[in-house]
Order: structure tokens, then sequence, then C-alpha cells
């Protein structure tokens, strides 16, 4: 690890940065102490946090280079999400064993050098991981060209030319038959974890659940001259979008259709997860998300815990950024989800480049790059050989801030589409009672997907999402194994 103090932000590699003064601590099973509270009720006022873990080998390293140290358990408890003052109690045997009962945020003094401790702790027995409290960014790069085309909600001539381009985009991926031959089911929930959602906007408010908002920002936490924008206080029940990010990727996947095509995920709702602030940064008018790591996981769980069926994240941290001693980013969480029986989609990136993007690069996520109106793996498009499907991802029209719409650009957008297809999948599953989980959707988008045109096409997925042709695959299995007694695993 770099041995310098982290008394400013840092970056290990390229546009990965940690909080000064912090550190997250996962413990090995069954020695973590279980009277340490949730962040959730330490963010709310509800517990003080921990002075100590009461783990003596633990609290000596940590006293050494920090005589004052706050400790909170990053999760809550599924059992008792949201029962203010005993989110830290009744974790069940998944989440001890997968750790996310064990997982602790630990803020040391700003002078502390954490670097140092980290190295410490990771020499204790009782510690199965320590590393830096990292921080993610939306867009992908902070330098990326792609930005988007903003316009209000009463268009011009002009902009309903544009508007009237947004059909391309799901007329692409066979939307209008899709929809027409399933229409989504409202019990299937599709999780958004991202930047919020805009929760007034006129064509999204019918189909929003009460979502939550995991941020746990402080100014002190960024380097100076950073912006921060918005609601930064901690854990509640208003995931509004301050960045625009996160709503758009909502109105694809759950548009009413007012002035843009209807969500593909049709009927299906939609539950926005805050996980990721609005930051200003030097020189730079547009805002773009930033958030903890810590956070986006807690806001992964949660959506996993309030009944998201499906789960599209939109954002990414390449592993060539971290330590060679840090886990891969989400890595529990995300087997958290899949052991819970979601589908958890995922942007494969920006870079234009052969790279990994956790959690696009997490075994069993559906990995999503993007091609351009023309069906061409788009420039900027990440690829890979986890790369599973691409979808469109170049100035795709969709919702925006207040009640306007813009047009996007970047696999975030993406996504989104391949997480809608999962929904209505789901929801056709379920309309013929059948069971559906991760690794059925992937082989199913992968198998109905548009082949590439060109076959020297390579690490971007098996081609282009065809919705309406994964539904028809869907139900032939659904015969076949309802003929042979087979279920959606193939046994």
């Amino acid at each position: 690890m770099n041995q310098q103090q982290l008394t400013t932000p840092w970056a290990a590699r390229t546009n990965l940065y940690s909080a000064p003064g912090s550190l997250i601590l996962k413990m090995t099973l069954g020695e973590a102490p279980e009277a340490i509270p949730s962040a959730a009720d330490v963010r709310a006022g509800v517990l003080p946090p921990a002075d100590r873990t009461r783990v003596g080998s633990v609290d000596r390293v940590m006293a050494h280079f920090s005589p004052r140290i706050h400790i909170a358990r990053v999760h809550a408890a599924a059992a008792n999400l949201g029962h203010w003052g005993r989110q830290h109690r009744a974790f069940n045997d998944l989440e001890e064993i997968l750790g996310l009962s064990r997982t602790f945020r630990v803020e040391a003094e700003r002078q502390c050098c954490v670097d140092e401790m980290i190295d410490a702790l990771r020499q204790v027995a009782v510690v199965e991981q320590a590393y830096p409290h990292y921080l993610s960014t939306l867009p992908f790069s902070l330098t990326s060209p792609v930005r988007p085309v903003l316009f209000a909600a009463s268009p011009d001539a002009a902009q309903v030319l544009l508007m009237n381009d947004g059909w391309a985009s799901r007329q692409q991926v066979h939307a209008p038959e899709a929809l027409a031959y399933e229409s989504g089911d409202p019990a299937v929930i599709v999780g958004v974890v991202d930047t919020g959602v805009v929760q007034d906007h006129p064509d999204l408010r019918v189909r929003l659940r009460r979502g939550v908002d995991t941020v746990q920002l402080l100014t002190a936490q960024l380097a100076q001259g950073i912006e921060l924008v918005g609601d930064l206080g901690g854990v509640d029940l208003d995931p509004e979008d301050n960045v625009g990010h996160g709503t758009a990727c909502a109105g694809i996947i759950a548009a009413q259709g007012q002035h843009l095509p209807p969500g593909l995920a049709g009927d299906c709702q939609l539950l926005p997860v805050r996980v990721l602030g609005a930051a200003r940064f030097p020189g730079k008018q547009e805002l773009a998300g930033v958030g903890a790591l810590a956070d986006i996981d807690q806001g992964v769980k949660m959506a996993v815990d309030l009944g998201a069926k499906v789960i599209n994240m939109s954002f990414g941290t390449p592993e060539t950024a971290l330590d060679t001693h840090d886990p891969l980013p989400h890595s529990d969480v995300v087997r958290y989800g899949l052991a819970k029986g979601c589908i958890m989609i995922a942007a494969s990136g920006n870079s234009g480049r052969i790279e990994r993007y956790a959690p696009a690069s997490l075994e069993n996520v559906i990995a999503v790059g993007a091609v351009d109106q023309d069906d061409r793996p788009a420039s900027f498009s990440t690829g890979g050989d986890h790369v599973d499907i691409a979808a469109p991802g170049v100035r795709v029209l969709s919702t925006g801030l207040t009640d306007g719409y813009q047009l996007v650009t970047g696999t975030s957008f993406a996504a989104p589409f391949v997480a809608a297809a999962a929904g209505l999948l789901v929801s056709r599953a379920a309309r013929r009672a059948y069971p559906l989980d991760s690794t059925a959707v992937r082989r199913i988008l992968r198998a109905s997907a548009d082949p590439w045109s060109d076959n020297r096409v390579v690490g971007q997925g098996a081609g282009i999402l065809n919705v309406y042709a994964a539904l028809k695959t869907l139900d032939r299995e659904i015969d076949h194994g309802q003929a042979y007694g087979l279920n959606g695993s193939g046994i």
C-alpha cells in the first residue's frame, strides 16, 4: 500500500479516492462484537457510535494510531431494517456467512495515518479484511466526453424531433413487440441504485415505490474545491436526485410514456435507492455523482431487503485501481443479492478499453456494454470476456431533472434496458409459475440476442438485446420444462 498520510482524499491510481481518517474493517466469522450499532442508527442520531470493538487485539492496534475512534456497522440486519435502535441485531445466517454483519466503518482522527493502521490490522488474526474507505464517482471517468442533452417538459418543434428519435433505441431492442407480448407485473420491483430519482417527475411518479437514501458524505471527506450539493445528511427515505443520472436510468425502465416511449419494464415497479450524492468538481459546470463504496453497498443490500427482484447498477470501480490486498468492490452484497434470488445488472464502463470494472466483472452479474444507433459497439464501451450483452447507449431519450427530459450517452444507460428486460422475464415467469434465477436470465438474454453483423466484434457480449426474442425463448423453455419436468435451472 502507498505509504502516505491520507489527510486529504487521494488517488491510488486513476480516479479512485478514499476518505481521510476512515477505513472499512471486516472481522472473521464468530469474532464480530454484537453491540456495535448500525450506521443507519448512528446517522439518524438514535444511537451513538461505538468507541471500541471490545476485541483486545483490534482495539490495541487502532489506539496506537488514533486515541479517538468511532465505529458503526455498515449494514442493517434484514430482520430489523427500519426498526430504529435495533438494526444491528438479529442478523441471519446468510448475513453472517457473507460477512455483512461483520463489516464496520471506522472513523479515526483526521491526521491519523490510515494506510499504516490498515497494514497493522491486516496482521491481526481476527481481521478478515481492512481497506480504505473508497469513494466512487459518476460518470465512470470525470474526463469522459459524454454529456447529456437537456430540454424542458414542454418541447418546441425541434425538441419534438429529438423525442421522436427516442423510439429508435426502443426499436433496436424490439420493445414495442415485447410490451405487447408481456406487460410486466406490478409485484416485480426493479431497484435503481444510483444518484436517486426525481420522485415527482410526471413520467415517473406513478410507478415509483418509496425508496431510501444511504449517502453519508461530509465536505471534509472530499478534495478542496469540490462542492457538495443537496441532501448529504445520512440514511433517510428521500432519494431525490440532484444529478440526473439515476433519473435517466429510471426513465428507461419505468417511464409512463408522456413525452417519451414507455418504460421497457412495463407495469413493473421501480425502487429508487440513492447511494451517490451530487458534487461540482473544479472547472466543471455539470454535477457529478460521488459516494462511498460502503454507502453503495449499504444501498444495494437495502434494495434486496426491500424486495427488489432486479437491481440496476450503473456505476463501477476499475479493478486495476485497487491495492493488491483490497477485496473486489461490492462482492459481498452482490453475493447476498444473488443468494436471495435477485438478478444483478451492471454497466461495463466507459473507458473504451478491454478491462474490468466491479460490479460488472463479478461472477453471475449480467454485464452490459453499449451500442450506437447503427448497432455497432459504442467507441467508449468497456469490453472483456465478462461482458454478456449490449444495449443502446448513445443519445438515448429519457427523463431528466425537475420535469424535464434528456438525451444521454454511456453504458450507464444501456444497463437499464437489460434490467427492464429482466423485469419482464421475471414477470412472465411468475405469470406461468416458473422459477427464474440470475443464471437462467443471463442464459436466456445471451441466447436470444441479435448477433453482431460484424463477426470481428469481440469483448462486447453475445450480441444486442432483443427483449421480444428473450420472452419467446423463456416461453419455449417453460413449455419444454413442463413437458419434461424441468425447472428454470434445467433440473
